[in-house]
């Protein structure tokens, strides 16, 4: 079973791009003013790579009009757009979009807060660019939205993926898989959490360097257990993913903490979020496992050293990623 699981990630290690993280979700927050009913103050945070920003912009709905100059300035891995608009009438039941997004390949965040407090929260897609804002918001739009987003950032994080897919390679005994990947869970949702509400807080380049180092470590283990037999990891792959899962559990509080969390309902997206990239993870060791037992026959007396090459692959891989991510930090 294991052979497949190595040829899988040796393509990917051959396919995979330089960088690791997926383009951060677009964040837009339209916040209607108390005194001023009609008056409303947008942030629309853009997603860039460097200095090169996407062409996303809000539409309004025809009616809106500046009240003040709008403002650009440099936030985190994007470019955040300030504008003041008034609108006569209010935004309940009218439409919001943006243009531009249905040529890309990312999301847009959206949150809505009324002059009481209360949030609409939804995800803008390439395929779905607008929403309509609702006078009497549920909660069950911040559920879906939050619980997308953590699958979706677990699914398109090459990086997570590929340390777990190392403990795949590394771990023979079942029983010992679900506890390593249980340990795992464990640890990078109690840092998810504490990174998210502001009680840890790390810069989020060097974690993400970091995050690459502890995949060419655990890549380097399974290369030990193959050539020279067993050692500490190997005996006890839970206490290293353990370790390991606070330092990736930083790395998703922090991509959290970009998109921010709706104040009145903090715990339920924390929740959701966090539901959504452990979902994620299980839909990736599920689907392995069950592509690699249904090919095993297939491969079962052939490249019996695979497991190594594909470690040193995936190896290989981490380190180019941690050397770009010192270098960027640098």
């Amino acid at each position: 079973m294991i052979r497949l699981v190595l040829m899988i990630a040796a393509l990917w290690s051959l396919l995979a791009p330089a960088a690791a993280h997926e383009l951060r979700p677009g964040f837009l927050e339209i916040r209607q003013e108390g005194q001023q009913p009609d008056r409303y103050r947008i942030r629309f945070k853009v997603p860039a790579r460097g200095d090169m920003r996407l062409g996303l912009r809000v539409r309004l709905p025809a009616a809106c009009k500046n009240v003040s100059p709008p403002r650009t300035e440099r936030a985190g891995t994007g470019i955040m757009d300030h504008l003041q608009v008034s609108c006569p009438g209010g935004l309940d039941n009218r439409e919001i979009a943006i243009d531009g997004l249905a040529s890309t390949f990312t999301d847009v965040v959206v949150r809505a807060v009324g002059a009481d407090g209360t949030t609409q929260t939804a995800r803008l897609t390439p395929d779905q660019p607008s929403f309509k804002v609702e006078a009497a918001p549920g909660w069950h739009d911040t559920a879906s939205t939050y619980f997308l987003l953590g699958l979706e950032h677990i699914l398109l994080g090459l990086d997570h993926l590929l340390f777990v897919l190392v403990l795949l390679l590394l771990i023979h005994d079942r029983w010992m898989l679900v506890k390593t990947i249980t340990a795992f869970t464990i640890a990078h949702s109690l840092t998810l959490a504490a990174a998210a509400l502001g009680f840890a807080e790390a810069p989020q380049a060097p974690v993400e360097a970091v995050v690459a180092l502890s995949i060419a470590f655990a890549a380097a283990e399974v290369t030990h257990q193959s050539n020279r037999g067993a050692k500490a990891a190997s005996r006890s792959p839970w206490i290293m993913a353990f370790a390991f899962g606070l330092l990736h559990g930083l790395g998703f509080g922090g991509a959290l903490k970009e998109i921010g969390l709706p104040q009145t309902d903090v715990p339920l997206a924390l929740l959701t979020f966090n539901l959504g990239v452990e979902a994620g993870q299980l839909l990736f060791v599920a689907a392995v496992l069950a592509f690699v037992a249904s090919l095993d026959r297939l491969l079962a007396m052939r490249m019996p050293r695979l497991r190594g090459i594909t470690a040193y692959g995936i190896g290989s891989l981490a380190a180019a990623w941690f050397i770009q991510r010192v270098i960027a930090i640098v």
